[in-house]
C-alpha cells in the first residue's frame, strides 16, 4: 500500500523553528515530486511548498519563502519542510502529498501551531 506519514508538528512560540518529515512506503520515493500542504481550520488547503525529483528545483507560496526550506532523502523516502521564523499565521495542519495519474495520495497530516 501507498502510504505516507508526516510527523514532527508541534506547539511552537512566534519566531521558533520546526521541521517536519514525511516518510514515503510503497512507492518508487525517488521519481515523484512532492509537496507541502496546509490547511487551517475554515481556510482553503494551500500549497506550500514543491519538490522537484531530482532536489535540484522547488517552488514556495509567497507566504513562507525565505522562511521555509523543503528537502528529500530519496535514500530514506523522506521528504523535509524546515520551517523558521514562524508566525502565527502558519498555524494549520500540515500535509505531504505527490501526484500519480488519476491518484491524489495524502498523509494523514501533523498539527503546527504557532503560539501568540
Amino acid at each position: 500500500q501507498v502510504q505516507l506519514v508526516e510527523s514532527g508538528g508541534d506547539l511552537v512560540q512566534p519566531g521558533g523553528s520546526l521541521r517536519l518529515s514525511c516518510a514515503a512506503s510503497g512507492i518508487t520515493f525517488n521519481i515523484y515530486t512532492m509537496d507541502w500542504y496546509r490547511q487551517a481550520p475554515g481556510k482553503q488547503r494551500e500549497l506550500v511548498a514543491t519538490i522537484f525529483n531530482s532536489g535540484g528545483r522547488t517552488n514556495y507560496a509567497d507566504s513562507v519563502k525565505g522562511r521555509f526550506t523543503i528537502s528529500r532523502d530519496n535514500a530514506e523516502n523522506t521528504v523535509y519542510l524546515q520551517m523558521n521564523s514562524l508566525k502565527p499565521e502558519d498555524t494549520a495542519v500540515y500535509y505531504c502529498h505527490f501526484v500519480l495519474g488519476v491518484g491524489d495520495y495524502w498523509g494523514q497530516g501533523t498539527q503546527v501551531t504557532v503560539s501568540g
